[in-house]
Order: structure tokens, then C-alpha cells, then sequence
């Protein structure tokens, strides 16, 4: 039997902007084998829906180019953003997410309502997520209409620093203790979103910037694609204090796939077990609870585990979990239950 799951990041719209071919859904549809997702490899795997990442690199950069720079190889933050490049970006992976929409392969979801009514029409929901806030001015007149489109979940910073605040490079072995806090704009901009309803996303985001989330929100704290630093010393993934403090909040971390934050010596390496996943997932429910836990894959931004591959090979993770003694309950909140209910208490 099937076990639907929601994701809880991926970088498909990007992919899918970045390609040549000009009918991006036509290859959404029918099929797009370089990518991770596509609806068909979605649709039989059980993927219910996820949060659909708007990452915003330069127009005429491609998303390899921007993670695997020189400066950001030696553990240095890439280069700022401008607003309209960043803008003239995720307005063009938004345009590709509403004419997926409108050609019928999936439901921009604004509530969890929206969620159940997409699933039960059998139609992928999704939502629509920022992951680094630079197309956002610090006026707020633009985070008015992304609001007004369909905004719902903001990852305040991807690795590098922007007008709200400061990401982390990726080091390892290092911890997320890098850099200053939010600035003024960043800290009105939690406010923000806490007053509308956005959850915020604090995956990539520096220590002191998690810190001051957690001192002005009074929402659920939430990284929708990071790890256990215990286990992987990276910066991208979170030291237990941060992991105290999303339980405490009632919050949820989703299981990132990517192999260079999955590994003890966070080699970006495809021959990585999921027992490796299976110990991260062990970690998180010890640190966090039952329901504190989910999947957050990384899909078409990460080089993914050469047994989980794509979208297709998520039952393998979840039937991994039942074959280590999780409860069919259990695996099932991780899978879809811990981020619907995330989601009815942080978005409505």
C-alpha cells in the first residue's frame, strides 16, 4: 500500500525555468527525466503535494552555477542579490507554478483546507514557498502581491545575506554560529508574516538570525530541509539547542536528502545509504517528538542518495522506517501528517 507524503522543499520550478525547452508543462506532464519530480514519477510514488521553493539566483545563472561557485567551495557567501533580478526570477517560476496550475497537474494550496480538497481531487498541492527573501523590498510593496498570489511560506535567507539577514556558507566541519542577526527590515518582516499568516522557513538562515525569529514570532518554529548537525557537521544543519527550541515551539524539521548534509564527512556523494537517513530521521524524533518530524527531500537543488534518486524512490525511505520498527502511524505523520498539521496552525 502507498503512503501519500508531502515534501516539504524542492527546487522544481527552478529546474524547470532553467530548461531550454519552452512548454514547461508539457514537461511537468509528461514527463522530464533530468529532473527529480515530474507529475507522473510524483503521481506513483504517493507524493500528495510540497512546498514549491522560488530560489532566486541571477537571470541568467543556473542553480549548479550559483551552488557550486568558487567563493561558495572555500565556505564563503555568494555575492548579494539585486531586487530586480531577484524579481524578474521568482516572478518567472511563479508564472511557470500558475500555468501548472491552470493546465490542471497541480493546486496552489493556501490553507490546509486547500491541502485535503487538492487530495482529494487527486491533484498535487502545492505551495507556494520563497527561499531567500531578495525579491522582497524593504518597503514591503512586493511582499503585498506575492502575499495577494499566493505566498505562504518564506525562507528569509538561502546562503548568503540579503536586506533581512545573513545565511550560512557551507562549511563543514563548522557550526550555523556565523555572522550578525536580522536587521531592522528582516525583524518587521517576521512580523510580518506572523501578523498574514507566511510561515517562516529557517533553513539556510545564520544562528543569530534563528535567534531572533524565535524572540518575535509566536508561531511554530520550522526548517523545512535541514539535518542533525550531531550527525553532520554542517552549517546548513542544526545544533541542539535549535532543535530545543523548534520542539519547544511546537514546531517541525524536515528530513533534507541531500547527500553532503546527510554524510558524517559531508562528502557530496550519491553512494550514501538510507540507513544514513534512517539515523537522521532517529535523531530528530528523539530530539523534536512524533510530531515534530517530517520529509523536506531538497529535490532537483541536491545531489540525492543513489538508492532514493528522485521522487520515485521516497517509499523506499518510508518502507525503511517501517523495517526499522517505526508504527505504520508513526510513518505516516512523518510522511504527510506532521506537515498538514503544521500547516492548519501556522497558515490556517
Amino acid at each position: 500500500m502507498t503512503i501519500p507524503f508531502f515534501d516539504g522543499h524542492n527546487d522544481t520550478l527552478l529546474r524547470l525555468l532553467e530548461d531550454a525547452r519552452p512548454d514547461k508543462v508539457a514537461l511537468f506532464r509528461d514527463g522530464l527525466a533530468e529532473a527529480h519530480i515530474d507529475l507522473p514519477r510524483a503521481r506513483a510514488a504517493g507524493m500528495a503535494g510540497g512546498f514549491f521553493a522560488m530560489f532566486p539566483p541571477p537571470v541568467k545563472t543556473s542553480l549548479s552555477d550559483v551552488a557550486a561557485s568558487p567563493a561558495n567551495a572555500k565556505g564563503e557567501l555568494p555575492p548579494r542579490l539585486d531586487l530586480a533580478d531577484a524579481q524578474r526570477s521568482t516572478n518567472a517560476m511563479a508564472a511557470i507554478l500558475f500555468r501548472l496550475e491552470r493546465a490542471g497537474t497541480l493546486a496552489v494550496c493556501r490553507s490546509a483546507a486547500d491541502i485535503r480538497a487538492a487530495m482529494a481531487a487527486e491533484r498535487l498541492a502545492a505551495i507556494f514557498h520563497i527561499e531567500g527573501a531578495e525579491a522582497i523590498d524593504t518597503d514591503f510593496d512586493g511582499f503585498e502581491v506575492l502575499y495577494a498570489a499566493g505566498l505562504r511560506s518564506l525562507g528569509i535567507t538561502w546562503s548568503r545575506a540579503n536586506a533581512f539577514g545573513t545565511g550560512v556558507p557551507f562549511r563543514h566541519p563548522a557550526d550555523p554560529d556565523i555572522g550578525p542577526g536580522l536587521t531592522d527590515a528582516g525583524k518587521e518582516l517576521v512580523r510580518l508574516c506572523d501578523a498574514r499568516g507566511v510561515m517562516i522557513d529557517l533553513s539556510h538562515l545564520n544562528a543569530a538570525g534563528f535567534r531572533d525569529v524565535a524572540a518575535i514570532s509566536t508561531r511554530p518554529l520550522v526548517a523545512t530541509h535541514s539535518n542533525v548537525h550531531a550527525i553532520c557537521p554542517t552549517t546548513r544543519n542544526l545544533v541542539d539547542w535549535q532543535l530545543a527550541a523548534i520542539r519547544e515551539s511546537g514546531g517541525v524539521v524536515g528530513l533534507n536528502f541531500a547527500a553532503l548534509f546527510l554524510r558524517p564527512d559531508g562528502a557530496n556523494d550519491a553512494d550514501t545509504p538510507i540507513e544514513v537517513m534512517v539515523r537522521h530521521i532517529d535523531a530528530l524524533v528523539e530530539a523534536l517528538g512524533e510530531d515534530g518530524v517530517a520529509l523536506g527531500s531538497d529535490f532537483d537543488g541536491a545531489t540525492m542518495p543513489a538508492e532514493i534518486r528522485d521522487v520515485g524512490g521516497v517509499p523506499k525511505l518510508l518502507q525503511a522506517l517501517l523495517d526499522k520498527g517505526y508504527g505504520q502511524a508513526l510513518v505516516r505523520k512523518i510522511a504527510l501528517g506532521n506537515w498538514l498539521g503544521l500547516v492548519e496552525r501556522v497558515i490556517g
